[in-house]
């Protein structure tokens, strides 16, 4: 069915099935069974949504910042928030979830953020990290350029703990961590960073581009969003594997004055 057609048998606007279907607005529990039964969704599905909605509409902890960051970023952490399976290949930096205080707001500092945004923006990042400490977490798949590991971001201490914190989480059971060398030339992660969001019922991808100036969010575009995972998995064959991901941790923080690389399983603190 179209916009329209759904708009005109149930005598809405349009414009109220387009706000519904972009998230723009959200939707009534009368409303919600109108669409769910003019759709054929048979009785038991549709008590099931309902109450899927019930819960959506209760506060979540990302709903305090909707008024410090852009909509964009908003509705990224609530899809984070509810993928089963997250995708993300790192050109230029740690991506956020991984990332400690430390390493965070040395990040945010090169960027000239403002000082009264760097601790929020900190606090948002290591929010995003408890995704780990649910009961049933998705699964993260991480592909980090070889330049990302070795850039001494914050200086040698702040990178060190970096490294010590992502060998702590390659060895999470939900969390892979794969290097993409150098001596593997040039190659597709060139391009840039992305993230891909897989969510539960074979809904359609989400995906999350960073530029520059701004990052994009494709949603509801699945032949565009399943060309970055088909990159993805090209980019998880050249990549060396997790296996050796502590290895060649342990080979860079060989480089960094301070100390020796901890031993294999050893924990690592997030920083202060």
């Amino acid at each position: 069915m179209t916009q329209k057609e759904v708009a005109d048998a149930l005598e809405w606007s349009t414009s109220k099935i387009i706000r519904i279907e972009t998230g723009g607005v959200g939707i009534s529990k009368t409303d919600l069974i109108a669409l769910l039964r003019h759709y054929g969704v048979e009785e038991q599905r549709v008590d099931e949504l309902v109450e899927v909605a019930r819960i959506s509409r209760q506060s979540a902890w990302w709903d305090q910042y909707r008024d410090r960051f852009t909509p964009e970023f908003i509705r990224f952490i609530g899809y984070e928030q509810s993928a089963k399976l997250i995708r993300t290949f790192a050109a230029l930096t740690i991506p956020g979830v991984l990332q400690t205080r430390a390493y965070a707001t040395a990040i945010l500092e090169s960027f000239n953020t403002p000082v009264d945004r760097i601790s929020l923006n900190v606090d948002v990042r290591l929010k995003r990290q408890e995704l780990l400490d649910q009961a049933d977490p998705p699964e993260l798949f991480f592909i980090l350029d070889e330049a990302v590991v070795r850039r001494w971001v914050g200086g040698p201490e702040v990178m060190r703990e970096q490294l010590l914190k992502l060998k702590e989480l390659n060895n999470h059971p939900h969390v892979s961590i794969q290097i993409a060398r150098f001596d593997i030339g040039a190659y597709l992660g060139m391009k840039g960073s992305f993230g891909v969001l897989e969510f539960p019922q074979d809904q359609d991808y989400v995906v999350l581009v960073e530029h520059a100036h701004g990052d994009e969010l494709i949603q509801n575009n699945p032949e565009r969003a399943s060309g970055f995972v088909a990159t993805f998995f090209d980019l998880e064959a050249l990549a060396s594997p997790k296996s050796e991901t502590d290895s060649i941790l342990d080979e860079i923080l060989a480089t960094i004055p301070g100390g020796k690389p901890a031993k294999k399983g050893a924990a690592a603190t997030t920083g202060s």
